[in-house]
């Protein structure tokens, strides 16, 4: 028999599903603000299961994402523990803020204090009452307002369970990325719990193709750790791992001129588009120092020298990336312009 999971104070019985709201601080106004939580406890014992959006409060596929995900679950049918915190940053979600009322980026606070700032205080509560219940997670992120990410995995592939969940998500490209202090992935792993994250579309967004691939990976995962039965099936498009990836900067102001899209392959030496005055003069071309696939692009055509305008990851075996990409999407079934 399966024991009651308990979070946050609350028993939740096997086979049932319990929306809370966690008490986090207040407003100004000495208003309560809460962070709000479902759990969906399985009636078989199995893995307890983090997904969690908007650490960065802008960030807003994500919040969609989980929403898709618990519509699709039946604690009769799960096993384990799903725990779904579709909003963890309340304070940059109401003011559709990245960051905190004090400017601090949530994600750089883990593991946080009691009696710290705000940023710090916020991040020790969601460590002590969700992250230390849970054995695996899923963080859900975007690029930042006016950059775009191509649906794409972030994780520290030297441990396997990690990589395992990597490779089942279903993202079209793996970055082994670095772990930095502060941030949730670094407060879980020195806990012992692998993490994935999940980068795509852009701030302040619903977008139909990184919603539909987050939803589907995350079931992916839940099916790689037995939470749900696997499903039979065409053969899933192989994720490719990048060795390295590269910001492109602005190399003077004005107006940018993109003409490389998010998971197009370009070349060493290609000009992805020029950047010119406000009256079309003085242009330079922006040159692709390296061969790769698009993972990230700025969209808004206003730039000062030294801004981000796209991501290039390198490959290996760069025209199977473009192949993985373009399966991808077909799998989807998401029109190219909406890529």
């Amino acid at each position: 028999m399966v024991a009651p999971f308990h979070i946050a104070g609350t028993e939740i019985a096997p086979g049932s599903r319990r929306v809370l709201q966690l008490a986090l601080a207040q407003l100004y106004t000495q208003s309560p603000l809460t962070v709000p939580l479902e759990v969906v406890h399985g009636r078989r014992p199995g893995p307890v299961l983090l997904i969690c959006a908007a650490i960065h409060g802008d960030e807003l596929n994500g919040i969609e994402i989980v929403n898709q995900v618990l519509a699709k679950i039946s604690p009769a049918r799960l096993k384990g523990t799903l725990v779904a915190v579709p909003v963890v940053n309340v304070f940059g979600f109401i003011h559709k803020s990245r960051y905190l009322p004090d400017r601090r980026d949530l994600n750089r606070c883990f593991p946080g204090s009691e009696k710290g700032s705000l940023g710090s205080r916020v991040a020790h509560f969601f460590v002590d009452e969700i992250v230390n219940k849970c054995t695996h997670i899923v963080d859900l992120h975007t690029g930042a307002i006016h950059r775009s990410n191509l649906p794409q995995i972030r994780a520290k592939l030297d441990c396997d369970i990690t990589r395992q969940l990597a490779d089942t998500f279903g993202a079209p490209v793996i970055l082994d990325a670095s772990i930095r202090d502060g941030s949730l992935r670094a407060v879980a792993e020195s806990r012992g719990i692998p993490v994935i994250l999940y980068e795509a579309g852009e701030a302040l967004r619903f977008e139909p193709l990184a919603i539909k691939a987050g939803t589907r990976g995350i079931l992916n995962v839940m099916r790689t750790l037995g939470m749900l039965k696997p499903v039979s099936g065409k053969a899933k498009v192989q994720p490719m791992i990048a060795k390295s990836s590269t910001w492109i900067r602005a190399e003077q102001d004005g107006l940018l001129h993109l003409k490389a899209r998010l998971g197009d392959r370009v070349g060493k030496g290609q000009c992805l588009g020029t950047i010119t005055a406000p009256l079309g003069a003085n242009g330079c071309e922006v040159i692709a120092p390296k061969s790769g696939i698009v993972i990230g692009c700025l969209t808004m055509p206003l730039v000062n020298e030294g801004d981000a305008i796209c991501h290039i990851a390198s490959f290996d075996a760069v025209k199977q990336a473009e192949i993985s990409v373009e399966r991808f999407v077909d799998e989807l079934d998401i029109r190219p312009e909406m890529l």
